[in-house]
């Protein structure tokens, strides 16, 4: 089981748990809960408090880009390393 069954389930894994944490970063909600403020409510809470609306929520998207896109390359180097297809 050791050396056939898992290297070929951990091969297979691999693709879903990386996009269920990447939208699992998307959905940062469920990180609120760890003490973490949401980036869009911070941005709702600027936003109603300065009456500007755009810059706050570019920046929330551009904070978004800056998390994702490097786990999404992380991801697939991964999937390439271990020959995932």
């Amino acid at each position: 089981m050791w050396y056939i069954i898992w290297p070929q389930a951990l091969k297979r894994m691999i693709p879903p748990l990386g996009n269920q944490f990447i939208i699992s970063l998307k959905d940062t909600s469920l990180f609120s809960a760890i003490a973490v403020h949401e980036l869009l409510y911070q941005g709702r809470t600027y936003a109603s408090s300065t009456f500007v609306s755009f810059e706050p929520y570019l920046m929330v998207a551009l904070f978004y880009l800056a998390i994702t896109i490097p786990s999404s390359i992380m991801l697939r180097r991964v999937e390439r390393r271990l020959d995932v297809q």
